[in-house]
């Protein structure tokens, strides 16, 4: 019997190359939607110079996430579009808070004057964090990313700075997500050391992630290159869906079938070398599943065997994001250049966030920028019945530039993406979450592996490398 991949998202077809690669066996992806790549999509309009992106635009190549990515793209000699730190959308990074647009601070010059939102030199909020009192164990060993910054560095770090950032990570709030997943390394130091800065100092010589980059071996040029001409972030020529589409492509000339609209409806195991995964008009025995799926898919497909590994899957929640894309024949209507802004929720907006496309890839004398909204905070600004029209969430977006940009005409062109349960939401407690998920499946002998946003997450090299993980744990297929 084969092994087969359920999903044929960045994570899914990774995993399938990762499973090729080290067993050198045919396998079966199987993926519900007409195209793979999940969240990933891009756009061309090349008769007019720009592009779209509704998904992820660019990949940061640092450390071993990175560099195992650069790995996979050097393998399918796709084409790169590197940012160097030196480009100005690496440099510049804004907000919008207290009705203005505020520049973050990218040398240790903005960090001895005030900068705004701030109302104190930055350099005060280290100084906190150096003289508050030893650090207050967790309970649970966990505790919410607002929470841990406002202990250390004060409510208005944590409003103004750590807020905006988990949305424009996961689209979350702050006050619910896990400072232990998404900064597991700064938390425990705190936790050891008695702060984060002393925690900085004491473990330099001793970094665990030092550890974890001995137990996978990456060799890529491309890395080595991006360390050289120090990228910031790269894309590729085609837009970020030429990586899912390129993998896909490398698999089926390696006898790689890939199944597309093939939704699988159940799955139940039968001892530690049989699962039988149920389809519409068939049923397909293998002899181990990795998923890919989101976990609340998963849950539905494992409840009738499995309720209790299912209810666990179902403690992951997930959230909504609306994604418009906006296009302008005109260059000049960008006041400031960088990356884009962030919104901290203080604020009270719809908006998550605006990137600024044409500031980081050429568009052909084109402003290109991409206006997210709602994320946790969907219900409360989409929520209503019946759902918003295209029409209207696109007004909406049009009205936060209008309001943040001083955009006053209307696009030449948009797209309006819905974005439904896209992204997980890694809230207090979600690290223990995941192991007990995967303490369950050891301890069932199922054969079945998780990979993807929900365990390990939810950047594009955090999902190829949880692939990579999880295969490299196989003993055998």
């Amino acid at each position: 019997m084969k092994t087969a991949v359920l999903g044929g998202g960045i994570s899914g077809l990774s995993a399938g190359y990762y499973i090729l690669r080290r067993f050198g066996k045919p396998l079966t992806i199987y993926e519900a939607s007409p195209r793979v790549g999940g969240w990933i999509r891009s756009e061309w309009h090349k008769n007019q110079g720009f592009f779209f992106e509704s998904g992820p635009r660019t990949i940061r190549p640092k450390g071993l996430p990175g560099a195992n990515t650069l790995e996979l793209v050097e393998e399918l000699q796709l084409p790169i579009k590197p940012i160097p730190s030196s480009h100005v959308s690496a440099r510049n990074r804004m907000l919008y808070a207290k009705n203005q647009i505020c520049m973050l601070p990218n040398s240790p010059r903005g960090l001895v004057s005030v900068v705004p939102p701030f109302s104190k030199p930055l350099y005060r909020a280290l100084i906190h964090d150096l003289t508050t009192a030893d650090s207050v164990v967790a309970k649970n060993q966990d505790e919410s990313i607002y929470s841990f910054v406002q202990r250390r560095f004060g409510k208005e770090i944590a409003d103004y700075a750590i807020s905006p950032m988990i949305c424009g990570i996961c689209a979350g709030d702050a006050r619910e997500i896990s400072v232990r997943f998404l900064m597991e390394s700064i938390f425990e130091h705190e936790q050891k050391y008695g702060g984060v800065l002393k925690g900085l100092l004491y473990s330099r010589f001793n970094d665990k992630y030092n550890a974890l980059k001995d137990k996978i071996q990456v060799e890529s040029n491309l890395y080595k290159r991006a360390c050289k001409e120090k990228w910031a972030m790269y894309s590729l020529e085609d837009g970020l869906e030429q990586l899912p589409r390129s993998l896909r492509k490398y698999l089926t000339e390696r006898n790689v079938n890939i199944q597309l609209n093939s939704k699988c409806q159940n799955l139940r195991f039968n001892g530690a070398d049989k699962a039988v995964m149920s389809f519409k008009d068939t049923d397909v025995p293998v002899s181990h599943v990795v998923s890919s799926l989101p976990a609340y898919q998963l849950a539905q497909l494992t409840k009738a065997q499995h309720p209790s590994l299912s209810a666990q899957l179902l403690s992951i929640p997930y959230v909504d994001v609306v994604v418009v894309n906006l296009q302008y024949d005109n260059d000049q209507l960008l006041k400031h250049n960088g990356f884009g802004l962030l919104v901290p929720p203080v604020e009270n907006l719809p908006v998550l966030g605006i990137i600024f496309d044409s500031c980081c890839f050429d568009m052909a004398g084109n402003t290109v920028i991409t206006v997210m909204m709602g994320g946790h905070w969907f219900d409360k600004w989409f929520g209503q019945q019946p759902p918003p029209s295209q029409k209207e969430l696109r007004d909406v977006a049009q009205q936060q530039v209008c309001r943040i940009l001083g955009i006053m005409e209307d696009p030449k062109f948009s797209r309006v993406h819905t974005l439904h349960k896209c992204i997980p939401q890694y809230t207090v407690g979600h690290k223990r979450r995941v192991q007990g998920i995967r303490d369950y499946i050891k301890s069932y002998k199922l054969p079945l592996s998780l990979c993807g946003a929900a365990y390990d997450g939810v950047g594009i090299n955090d999902v190829i490398l949880s692939a990579r993980n999880q295969v490299d744990n196989l003993l055998e297929i």
